[in-house]
């Protein structure tokens, strides 16, 4: 039987870090992947995690199961950071979260809700967007449809255009959206335009859904939420799944959150009932270890504080990073405009070279980025700058 099957495809992104990993060449450079490096190149485990996981190996005195969504303590947590302390939502019974294993798992938990609790509803995800995004959606068997979001020609977000395809979207379906540091365009909507996205999907009665993946690493951990508290207005209900991968540095830890928001308490508890159902169907409970290290942290005073000077630290390492790369290209001579690449935020951008050039680059130079020419720019670093931008300097 397995013999007749057809060998998959190598996935578009993780596919890249195996040929990565097995390229002989000691500079080689990957822009792919999207994990944060710091400046020597390496994924860093936090010093606020190192801590909470101190205190956690010291205190810790059972591996038992944890309930379907979760400790209802990191639930809590996870909504303060979206809402904001003291908002309503976070102790409201409007609102519930559930412990997912990673963003990715979130997103599938949510597939599988639509699919159960909206028959008929298709999922409109930005063009372009996060590659594994139309997979998630179509492996729980929803259709997925597109709505224009970044402007190729000009380097900039099409807000016009996204708004008058929303404007569109009928009652019944589902519409993603990039709570912030867009993946892969690394552009977002302001805030004035954030409030007129709401208005549009109350008005059109869509279920908004915020993929909010990175939060802390565009303007700050507060200021990033303000994508998720535009929909926080009566009459919207909408979805929330985040990620700590990048925020709390817990890759491998697979730590996420989905939050849903309804109408009122009888609606939540109603939705809530059948999105648990969905994930004892799925994988029953969620991992433990990653979310007691958020709870820990957050619960307190002292390594909140470090966590979010970690974040800054991040954030501010990234955007610097942004700027060496434009001023080391300029200074090398490269006729082309990059300073786009300054306007954008979070870990990646869209270079804007071709499938060609990115792919002399692998051959030629051993670095490797996606073939749509998205780069992870905290992938960049003061050793091999220099070399990168000899490199795209020559391709193009």
């Amino acid at each position: 039987m397995f013999s007749k099957m057809e060998m998959a495809p190598p996935d578009a992104i993780l596919g890249l870090t195996e040929a990565f990993k097995s390229d002989p060449n000691p500079d080689k450079i990957n822009l792919g992947v999207g994990v944060y490096k710091d400046a020597g190149g390496k994924t860093p485990v936090l010093a606020s995690v190192k801590e909470a996981e101190r205190r956690l190996l010291e205190s810790e005195d059972t591996k038992s199961y944890l309930p379907i969504p979760g400790d209802p303590a990191y639930g809590k947590l996870v909504r303060a950071l979206l809402f904001g302390e003291g908002h309503d939502l976070v102790n409201s019974e409007s609102a519930k979260s559930a412990h997912t294993p990673g963003g990715t798992g979130a997103l599938r938990v949510a597939a599988d809700f639509i699919k159960q609790g909206m028959p008929g509803a298709t999922v409109w995800v930005s063009n372009p967007t996060w590659a594994n995004h139309q997979a998630i959606f179509e492996a729980a068997g929803l259709p997925v449809r597109e709505y224009p979001y970044y402007d190729q020609e000009r380097r900039m977000l099409d807000i016009d255009s996204m708004l008058s395809a929303l404007q569109k979207v009928p009652a019944t379906d589902v519409v993603l959206l990039h709570g912030c540091c867009h993946n892969p365009s690394g552009m977002d909507p302001d805030g004035a335009q954030w409030l007129a996205l709401a208005d549009v999907a109350k008005a059109q009665g869509f279920l908004p859904l915020l993929d909010f993946a990175y939060q802390g690493f565009a303007e700050g951990i507060d200021e990033d939420a303000a994508s998720v508290r535009a929909f926080c207005k009566p009459g919207i209900e909408f979805l929330v799944c985040s990620s700590f991968s990048k925020n709390f540095g817990l890759y491998r830890e697979r730590t996420g959150a989905l939050t849903l928001v309804a109408h009122d308490a009888d609606g939540a508890a109603k939705a809530f009932s059948q999105m648990q159902k969905r994930i004892r169907a799925n994988y029953s409970n969620p991992p433990a270890h990653g979310g007691l290290i958020v709870k820990t942290i957050l619960e307190d005073t002292g390594l909140r504080a470090q966590w979010e000077q970690d974040v800054a630290a991040m954030r501010d390492r990234i955007n610097a990073m942004r700027h060496r790369f434009v001023e080391t290209l300029a200074a090398k001579g490269v006729q082309r405009d990059f300073s786009f690449i300054e306007q954008q935020r979070g870990m990646f951008s869209f270079s804007g070279l071709t499938k060609e050039q990115v792919a002399k680059l692998k051959s030629d130079y051993s670095i490797y980025m996606v073939g749509s020419g998205r780069i992870n720019v905290a992938g960049m670093t003061e050793g091999n700058l220099d070399r990168l931008c000899n490199a795209i300097k020559a391709v193009l």
